[in-house]
């Protein structure tokens, strides 16, 4: 009773001290209000969580400040975070079957390019009246590529023929072998000739050679080194005339002639020779080599789609040839069909384009005697002529 008084008395004191102005209105408020009050009001922030109670007491006016601070703000969570941004996740996804076939047509052998290094002399095999014979060497594409050179003894600027071989069993072959004598016929009509060992023919190195796409390569880039090296006054190729350039091709060798001057059609490319040459149909050529070689070989090449076929087989670019073509078979030929030979030229006929056909009456794959005689001066004339 004495306390209440007390308040009484305090609060009346208090109301006359700010009706006279010595005591500021919030003091009186502060002083003068109840406890519980101020308990009440200090709730009242608690209330959006609409669970806390109302208390009498100071600790309950701590817990209700407790739980209203935990009350979500506008900050994300954790959980808030994982939201997917706008680059999606890594998926596996199905990766493109590689073309194991591409790089073997002719538009991708067009495009790439040849050459790097240099013809070496090895040693000197031979001289006689006409000419000296060389064994080379030369790189390509990683491989080392052997081979033999015949030179002219007097002159300068001869023009160059390349001479290449057919199939002949790597096991038995030799640089000298029978192409031998045709490269000594070119050298002594004035030709700075050069006959390699292509690759897989000892003792040149071995190298990928589906669709004998490898032969081709190996020369093109010798084709390549001439032009880059024949302007070296020192070098080995310094009488060649890299300007007037002839291939000359027999059986697989012929095939391989038919895929370079498919290949490249530059003016310094300035004739072909077929002889006995196998087909520019690829799907012609491995279904026979699977005969011959009893299934062994071809599986690579048959297993092809037929775009791919077509893609790779010079029969199906011969609009890209430029050079004129002189091509020759025998018509007693039991390994590569004569047909192969007709159906060529009859081609190349329909698109006017500079070529002369001959065949031989009897004549088999290889010439020799009166046959291979009237064939070496048509070709002297051909070359002759470009």
């Amino acid at each position: 009773m004495c306390g209440t008084r007390r308040v009484l008395l305090l609060s009346l004191i208090s109301m006359l001290l700010v009706s006279c102005g010595a005591l500021p209105a919030a003091e009186v408020m502060e002083t003068a209000v109840p406890e519980a009050v101020v308990v009440r009001t200090a709730t009242a922030v608690a209330e959006p969580t609409g669970t806390v109670a109302v208390s009498e007491t100071p600790k309950a006016m701590a817990i209700a400040k407790a739980t209203a601070t935990a009350l979500p703000t506008a900050s994300p969570s954790a959980t808030a975070t994982a939201v997917p941004s706008a680059t999606p996740p890594d998926t596996p996804t199905a990766s493109a079957t590689p073309d194991v076939y591409a790089a073997y047509s002719i538009e991708a052998l067009a495009a790439r390019g040849y050459g790097g290094g240099e013809l070496e002399i090895v040693e000197r095999l031979e001289s006689n009246e006409h000419f000296a014979r060389y064994l080379i060497k030369y790189p390509s594409d990683g491989l080392t590529i052997y081979g033999f050179m015949n030179v002219p003894h007097e002159g300068w600027d001869f023009p160059v023929a390349i001479v290449l071989h057919g199939y002949v069993s790597p096991a038995s072959y030799e640089t000298l072998d029978y192409t031998t004598r045709y490269a000594d016929e070119l050298a002594m009509a004035g030709y700075f000739v050069i006959h390699p060992n292509l690759r897989g023919f000892p003792p040149s190195d071995e190298g990928d050679d589906a669709f004998r796409t490898g032969l081709a390569i190996d020369v093109l880039n010798l084709i390549a080194i001439i032009r880059q090296q024949s302007s070296d006054l020192e070098g080995p190729l310094r009488r060649a005339d890299a300007e007037a350039i002839h291939l000359w091709g027999h059986s697989m060798g012929g095939g391989t002639a038919l895929r370079v001057a498919t290949v490249l059609n530059e003016p310094f490319l300035r004739a072909v020779v077929l002889y006995g040459a196998m087909s520019g149909d690829e799907k012609q050529n491995y279904e026979q080599i699977s005969v011959w070689s009893d299934g062994r070989s071809g599986e690579f090449e048959l297993a092809a789609p037929e775009a791919a076929l077509q893609a790779i087989s010079p029969i199906d670019h011969l609009e890209r040839i430029t050079a004129p073509l002189s091509i020759h078979h025998g018509e007693g030929d039991e390994t590569v069909p004569p047909a192969w030979s007709a159906d060529l030229c009859a081609r190349l006929q329909a698109m006017d384009r500079p070529v002369e056909c001959f065949t031989y009456h009897a004549a088999p794959h290889t010439f020799y005697g009166e046959w291979e005689e009237l064939f070496n001066s048509r070709v002297v004339e051909f070359f002759g002529r470009y």
